[in-house]
């Protein structure tokens, strides 16, 4: 079916717009622009807050056209209102087409006016709604062929006289700012009358012959909808279909297909030609005949998609083998066939039975050179339906010998080579062929994902695979009040409570006590939410009691009606029913009093703050342009451990994971290899710079499961281990460089640090955006706005963090193949905030490293003031005096010698290789065994009773220090405040006395020499010293403090 891709732009309404008419008010109208449409919305009346609730509709050429041109909304006051002459703009905005979302997804989102100059007066803001949808178009009903051609001959006839007609009435208006008495001449379509159609195709019979079977490309289908007058706008689109049209345009012209935007992409990618000088490979006859030299070849049907690349990463040379199908085989099974090269022997699966004998598989073995010469050799077999594996030899019906030096090599953006028939040789097959494609080429090849790999064994796990993480949701539920909970006459004082339930997610509100069985709260409870949405948020009301509690009704209500917001503003609440609870008839037990929305205007955490990838809000018409693209190559990994013993041997099948944002990506995994190589390429788009790249590396069970068992036997189903993992911060790349290092792979266990190995990765960011607006990321907040307008507590962000990642944990291992549950929440840190000794430590000395550079800076004041380097001092006085008589030189002065700083650290900076996980800054090089097995102990704990008293006490110990330094500085605070509280009257009165004394001395004498005595005073020589405490620091620490009255 026909489909047609539609923008709804809904005006609902707007706030303090400016006034026009000369009274204090503006009668509004909109006008909205896209693709080459102009729509406009009615008048409102005198009214600066005017409300429309209008959709406005707009018909996009393709699929993919909605997202290529700009939307733009001008508001006008109308002219014939009021006796006002004055300029009729109110405002405009242009939003980008990448903001727009299909149906269902949209918001109301208000979006501030602006202005057209730089002297217009512009105020106020629109509410808008904005999506796209795809209609299906019906496709017209056949007409008899004879009748069919009486109107062709009519409508040619026709064709000479109309055009010029068409073209003089179908001009679309302009696009400037329409004027007042042209605004009742504005309709809700580009034209008054639509385009007449265009002639109609010429028969299929009489085309010419095209080789590419591809769908025509997107700019024909335009071309051919266009307009009389194509001047006028750019991009012309498809008018809505008429009812009014005549059924001879229907039948002369059927509505075409409109491809899908997968294939309007491929179309657009490399056609699949023939190259000249590409010649396919020529079989290897042993016993050559003159009649089995005959063979046809049919062309490739599939399109090559585009990929990157792969210039970061090793190209890896394979031998590809298509098995496409086979006919006139003198067999009534379902034949296999089996493929020989290298050593390397592999069958296809039993063949699909239709007009041929079909497989359609792609099999890919490794080649060190693509000059290494050998042998290839494809047989067709016929074995038993039970029993089809390489361990059974069947019946030979026929094969083909290649030559591998005679193979061509591919290398993309070549064409793909069209599988041909071959005909076998041997055995009884005298007439059977069969139709096969090899090539060598590289991983870079579009038929290497899905195929079958030497180093991959074979296993469906293995393939490298990209993933998208669920769109997660905010959802806000207000728990306002309940009402007509029990019969007044049963109620006393009763304690109530609202339990909502979605999914595993269980939320309680605060007990409410009630007489009249009115109970309210006024409380918000926040859920994770992730589409699609299929789940029901479930409510129910309890009743507290001494020893149990009642449910007293239960209200369900599905997440598919709930509404979408962006923003902090209020929605409206509705009463929901409550039905009883075990009884599945409809029977009323109250209301509940609620209010339901999904919050797009957050980030949904599911990250570490320290290590997130993502920090762009949910719903995508908040979302901002890419300021450019992060490019990985995983190269490969070396000496990694064994990690499992198969059949007496240490084995190891590694795969690496990559996280960024909402993608993630997993490289084939690379069976029985301590020094697997991968060389796959991957990119991800960047929004924000201070983000973190995440990679890892696992060992799979997954080559060793059986497929498809219940077995119980955990020897069966094992988690994948933990190999390591490297994080890269995007914002310490620099543009355009190329980072290829080594990084070791070091892991955490109870029994301390252990390096597993080492990965080459191959790193790049390329800027997408002008350098200034890059720069200008940095001042702008890092997290949405929602979360500085109603800000999330920090352990309610935390257990919301904790349910997404258990759903996006549970979203990707129903992939295929799965990303286990243990490899996402590795990936994603989720036990980093887990209790531990070691990161106690860690911070503590993370404080220090900190504040060392201000215990420098007093050690050098110290040594200055003692003379240690008289020339120091001298020239310290020397600046002294010009700051006093100087005073606005020092914040410059001061600037000047941070840039000096930095300067000078420029040349220390970290180049290669990027900053990696360090033990010695996670304290895990010399941590206790005891300390880490508490680490990784669970709550609650599993050990026994003797260690669990003994780490108590442990903590207990720790605690009593941090209580004194606490205890410390309450009582240097507390002295502070005993200065003027009159506590110890001396003392107090000593101080007050002081202070006057320093006033009046201040007052008389000039400001700057008391700078200049008290900065000599305090650089004197030492001879001048006394080796005592000075006595401000003996009468501040005979202050009293609160300590004394603490029992």
């Amino acid at each position: 079916m026909a489909t047609v891709r539609k923008l709804i732009v809904e005006v609902v309404e707007a706030h303090n717009l400016q006034p026009k008419d000369g009274h204090g008010a503006s009668s509004p109208y909109v006008v909205v622009d896209f693709y080459g449409q102009r729509k406009r919305t009615k008048t409102v009346m005198s009214d600066l807050n005017p409300t429309w609730n209008e959709p406005l509709e707009f018909t996009v050429g393709g699929p993919s056209d909605v997202f290529g041109d700009t939307l733009e909304i001008d508001v006008y006051h109308d002219r014939r209102i009021g006796p006002s002459r004055r300029n009729n703009f109110l405002g405009r905005i242009r939003l980008s087409s990448t903001q727009f979302v299909r149906k269902g997804e949209e918001a109301l989102i208000f979006f501030p006016l602006e202005k057209k100059s730089l002297f217009s007066w512009v105020q106020g803001e629109i509410g808008l709604k904005i999506y796209y949808v795809d209609e299906v178009v019906p496709p017209p009903s056949p007409a008899p062929p004879a009748v069919e051609e009486v109107k062709d001959e009519k409508e040619k006839e026709k064709e000479k006289e109309k055009p010029p007609e068409v073209a003089a009435g179908s001009a679309p208006p302009p696009s400037g700012e329409p004027a007042a008495p042209e605004g009742e001449k504005m309709t809700d379509t580009p034209s008054a009358e639509p385009p007449p159609e265009p002639s109609p195709a010429p028969p299929a019979e009489a085309a010419p012959p095209v080789e590419e079977p591809s769908p025509p490309p997107p700019e024909n289908t335009n071309e051919a909808a266009k307009a009389p007058e194509p001047e006028v706008s750019k991009n012309p689109v498809d008018p809505p279909p008429e009812p009014t049209l005549p059924d001879t345009e229907n039948e002369a012209n059927p509505p075409k297909m409109v491809p899908s935007p997968e294939e309007m992409s491929q179309t657009a990618s490399i056609p699949d030609l023939k190259v000249p000088g590409f010649k396919p490979a020529r079989p290897i006859y042993r016993q050559p005949t003159p009649g089995y030299l005959d063979f046809t070849s049919e062309p490739s049907e599939r399109i090559p998609k585009e990929r990157c690349s792969y210039d970061l990463v090793e190209k890896m040379h394979y031998l590809f083998v298509r098995v496409v199908k086979a006919r006139y085989i003198p067999t009534n099974g379902n034949p296999v066939v089996e493929i020989l090269v290298s050593g390397s022997q592999v069958r296809t699966k039993p063949a699909r039975k239709s007009n041929f004998f079909e497989w359609d598989q792609t099999f890919a073995f490794s080649r060190e050179s693509p000059e290494l010469a050998s042998t290839l050799d494809v047989s067709v077999l016929d074995v038993s339906n039970s029993d089809h594996t390489a361990d059974v030899a069947g019946k030979f019906l026929g094969g083909v010998c290649f030559d591998v030096t005679e193979i061509p090599l591919r290398d993309p953006p070549d064409s793909p080579l069209a599988p041909q028939w071959y005909r076998l040789e041997g055995a009884r097959a005298r007439n059977g062929d069969l139709m096969l494609a090899t090539w060598i080429g590289t991983q870079a090849d579009e038929s290497f994902s899905d195929a079958w790999k030497t180093d991959t064994a074979g296993s469906i796990s293995s393939r490298s695979k990209v993933y998208l993480s669920p769109k997660l949701w905010y959802l806000r539920a207000t728990v306002i009040e309940a009402q007509d909970i029990l019969p007044v006459t049963a109620l006393r004082e009763s304690s109530f409570l609202i339990k909502a339930h979605l999914g595993f997610q269980v939320l309680k509100t605060k007990i409410s006590v009630s007489r009249n069985g009115s109970p309210s709260w006024n409380e918000d409870l926040i859920f994770v939410a992730a589409e699609p949405f299929g789940d029901h948020l479930v409510f129910s009301l309890e009743n507290r009691q001494s020893k149990e509690s009642p449910v007293l009704g239960i209200a369900r209500i599905p997440l598919a009606s709930i509404e979408r917001r962006v923003d902090d503003r209020k929605v409206v609440s509705r009463w929901f029913s409550l039905e009883d609870a075990v009884d599945e008839k409809v029977v009323y037990k109250g209301r509940i009093h609620l209010r339901l929305c999904f919050d797009g205007g957050y980030h949904v955490m599911d990250e570490a703050a320290h290590v997130c990838s993502d920090f762009r809000p949910t719903a995508r018409q908040l979302w901002k342009p890419p300021v450019g693209t992060v490019e990985l190559g995983i190269i490969g990994c070396k000496n990694l451990l064994p990690m499992k013993t198969i059949n007496g041997k240490g084995s190891t099948d590694a795969y690496s994971v990559g996280k960024y944002g909402q993608k993630w990506v997993r490289t084939r995994t690379v069976t029985d290899s301590l020094d697997p190589k991968w060389n796959e390429q991957y990119t991800w788009n960047v929004y924000d710079p201070s983000t973190v790249l995440t990679i890892g590396v696992f060992d799979s069970w997954g080559v060793y499961e059986i497929d498809g068992s219940n077995s119980k036997d955990p020897d069966m189903v094992r988690p994948d281990f933990r190999i390591g993992k490297v994080r890269i911060r995007i914002s310490t790349l620099e543009t355009g460089r190329v980072y290829r290092n080594t990084y070791p792979l070091l892991l955490l266990s109870p029994t301390g640090v252990k390096k597993m190995g080492d990965i080459e990765l191959a790193v790049r960011f390329v800027r997408g955006v002008p350098t200034l607006d890059l720069l200008q990321v940095y001042a702008q907040p890092m997290m949405p706005s929602m979360h500085h307008i109603r800000p999330l507590g920090v352990f309610q962000q935390e257990m919301l963090r904790k349910a997404a990642t258990k759903i996006v944990a549970q979203h990707l291992s129903r992939s295929e193949p799965p990303v286990r549950r243990e490899v996402v929440l590795y990936m994603l840190d989720a036990d980093s905030q887990t209790f531990s000794m070691r990161k106690v430590r860690a911070n503590w000395y993370r404080i220090i490293n900190v504040i060392a550079g201000l215990f420098d800076m007093v050690r050098w004041v110290e040594d200055t003031r003692t003379w240690k380097n008289p020339t120091a001092t001298l020239l310290v006085h020397a600046l002294l005096v010009m700051l006093v008589w100087f005073p606005d030189l020092i914040i410059p002065t001061l600037a000047f010698s941070v840039f000096v700083i930095g300067a000078w650290n420029y040349r220390f900076r970290v180049r290669d290789p990027l900053p990696h996980l360090c033990p010695k800054i996670s304290q895990a090089d010399a941590v206790d065994r005891d300390e880490l097995d508490e680490e990784f102990d669970t709550v609650p704990s599993s050990r026994s009773a003797e260690v669990v008293h003994a780490r108590y006490d442990k903590l207990r110990t720790l605690g009593a220090r941090v209580q004194t330094l606490l205890g410390d500085l309450a009582t240097q605070g507390e002295r502070v405040q005993a200065l003027v509280t009159w506590r110890d009257p001396r003392a107090t009165g000593i101080f007050v006395g002081l202070c006057f004394v320093v006033a009046i001395l201040l007052y008389l004498v000039p400001t700057k020499m008391v700078a200049m005595a008290s900065g000599f005073y305090y650089l004197r020589y030492p001879m001048f010293r006394d080796r005592m405490p000075p006595p401000a620091l003996n009468f501040f620490r005979r202050l009293p403090a609160l300590s004394d009255r603490i029992m």
